[in-house]
């Protein structure tokens, strides 16, 4: 606990990276906080293209063949996130919290609620009234879905999180229904808005938001390997 009563969070601005780094980081950093050697954690990044293939996807929702996207270089992979398929690529904001659920009741339900409350925020701070649909997790802006959830828990502390469109290319959703949704399109913040984000940015202004809403006091920690080796050796 922090000198002012608040909670530890360590940020972790990760840049570009390939999906299954980022997935390998997950599963690290969720061990150490199940071992409680770190605080809850968020990761932000932005990803290569992938497609990823949550426990309800359903093959049909992929609408190209392996070769397609290979020559396009575009990986795939199966992960335990729940939902259907998605895409993550350039111009998206992807966030992992790696957070323990044991101090929040351990209800899934909300900890999901609670990410689309702190979308709805950041996409306002942007000026954009965003909102959820009943029965669907995401946040909606006009119809038009701008960010996903996914999330996965072990031992009560969770990983895999949320993707926001901020400058994302559409045309890369044309290969999937995404999430298992035709009847609502995606969209992005540059196609709301008319113009470009620094994703940086906006990365910065949602972890504000979710430090300040959960009442946490964030370090922004430069070098996560550093922060990985000496824990490995604990």
């Amino acid at each position: 606990m922090c000198s002012r009563g608040f909670k530890r969070l360590f940020k972790f601005s990760l840049g570009r990276t390939r999906f299954k780094d980022a997935w390998n980081i997950q599963k690290r950093m969720v061990e150490l906080r199940h071992q409680s050697k770190i605080p809850d954690c968020l990761l932000l990044t932005e990803h290569d293209p992938v497609i990823t293939m949550g426990r309800a996807t359903s093959p049909g929702n992929i609408l190209c063949s392996s070769d397609e996207l290979k020559a396009r270089g575009i990986e795939l992979f199966e992960i335990e996130r729940g939902g259907d398929v998605t895409f993550h690529g350039p111009g998206q904001l992807v966030v992992y919290p790696i957070i323990d659920l044991t101090q929040r009741g351990r209800d899934l339900h909300l900890y999901l609620r609670d990410l689309e409350q702190l979308l709805i925020a950041t996409l306002g701070e942007l000026g954009l009234q965003a909102g959820t649909k009943k029965g669907l997790t995401g946040v909606w802006v006009d119809d038009h879905k701008l960010a996903a959830i996914g999330v996965a828990v072990s031992r009560w502390v969770t990983y895999h999180g949320l993707a926001l469109n901020v400058n994302t290319d559409m045309d890369y959703f044309k290969l999937i229904n995404p999430c298992g949704i035709t009847q609502y399109p995606v969209g992005s913040v540059a196609k709301m808005l008319g113009h470009d984000y620094a994703l940086g940015e906006v990365a910065d202004l949602l972890a504000d938001i979710f430090a300040r809403t959960n009442n946490y006091e964030m370090e922004e920690v430069a070098d996560i390997s550093t922060i990985l080796a000496e824990e490995a050796t604990a």
